[in-house]
């Protein structure tokens, strides 16, 4: 037994001398050469992707970007904004137009098989809704035999509302449009009885679009499940590790409470993991290609996830949604970070 255990502390030890730092992939080199990342995001969503009254991107998407900027650039302004519709955002990923897309999307077989993407992670998990007039006195999805009902083509929500309704042998007219805004504005003009989308994007359109929010209800029924994250072309598998890690370490940093304004006094902490993260103790980043501090300034560009979840569509944020299924995985939430280790 002593020679079994020998021989494998042995060959761990010889294995270990083989680990070298990972080559950095085509895509961050040529980021760091154009000192710039391309991110693509959605035309508008409010608490994901959208300019504000001043220029300035703000969302979860969008800090999902800035945290990887400061990750590998050192400054999480140095980001190209690309905003992109349902229809844009899958050709801008694969023609390289863009180098990340974090656009709200929904991560699912055909598009991460399918269409060369890799999806890295899931930065909300969601599920689409219903929107309605109260005045239609609706209560429940179940109660809109022959409606009209006003989607987004290019979308999952589009196949999600063919695919629910035809099994519970219900008859809805869809209305499709291909861009955002003209189908929020059809909904509220009375063109469509209902309007159907990710439940986190209702609650933004009753809150900022509604003529009165307390006229419109969001129905009870959420059918679907809608995990939403970013997404990087097939092809480079050092990119797509640094982009899955970025994201990781946001959600790692909220469960050891690594936040914003503690990143530098947590340097000083005797606690192992809180050492590798910061890279104070282990260096991680040398099998991202990154230096030892990249996960320190992913934090310090704009928070740990909780803080980015609550700022933008939390209860600091106008559409105030509950964590939910986003909480930390021991607080009855799905986010687990992986080990940083």
């Amino acid at each position: 037994m002593f020679r079994i255990r020998t021989l494998a502390a042995a060959t761990a030890a010889l294995l270990a001398t083989f680990v070298t730092p990972a080559h950095a992939g085509k895509t961050l080199d040529a980021i760091k050469a154009k000192g710039q990342l391309a991110c693509g995001v959605s035309t508008g969503v409010i608490g994901f992707s959208a300019a504000d009254s001043q220029g300035q991107w703000r969302g979860l998407d969008v800090d999902v970007c800035r945290a990887l900027a400061a990750a590998v650039l050192g400054d999480p302004n140095k980001v190209r904004w690309v905003p992109l519709n349902s229809q844009q955002r899958f050709t801008a990923i694969q023609s390289g137009e863009v180098d990340i897309l974090s656009r709200n999307t929904t991560w699912s077989l055909t598009r991460d098989a399918g269409l060369g993407l890799h999806f890295t992670a899931v930065t909300y998990y969601d599920g689409q809704g219903f929107l309605v007039a109260k005045k239609s006195k609706v209560t429940s999805a179940k109660q809109l035999k022959n409606a009209e009902i006003c989607v987004q083509s290019g979308t999952t929500t589009e196949r999600n509302l063919a695919d629910w309704f035809r099994a519970q042998g219900i008859k809805v007219k869809p209305v499709v449009f291909e861009k955002f805004e003209p189908s929020i504005k059809a909904f509220f003009s009375g063109r469509c009885q209902a309007y159907t989308t990710d439940a986190s994007a209702l609650a933004f359109i009753r809150t900022k679009e509604a003529p009165n929010p307390d006229d419109y209800l969001v129905l009870p029924e959420i059918i679907s499940k809608e995990p939403l994250g970013p997404a990087v072309r097939r092809g480079d598998d050092e990119w797509f590790a640094v982009v899955k890690w970025v994201v990781q370490a946001l959600v790692e940093a909220e469960e050891l409470g690594i936040t914003q304004a503690k990143v530098d006094a947590l340097k000083a902490s005797p606690d192992p993991a809180i050492q590798r993260f910061l890279g104070v103790g282990e260096d991680l980043g040398k099998s991202l290609g990154l230096d030892r501090e990249w996960a320190a300034r992913a934090v310090k560009a704009g928070g740990n996830y909780g803080e980015l979840f609550e700022r933008n569509v939390g209860a600091g944020s106008p559409l105030k949604l509950p964590r939910g299924l986003n909480a930390q995985w021991n607080k009855g939430g799905l986010m687990y970070g992986l080990p940083l280790r």
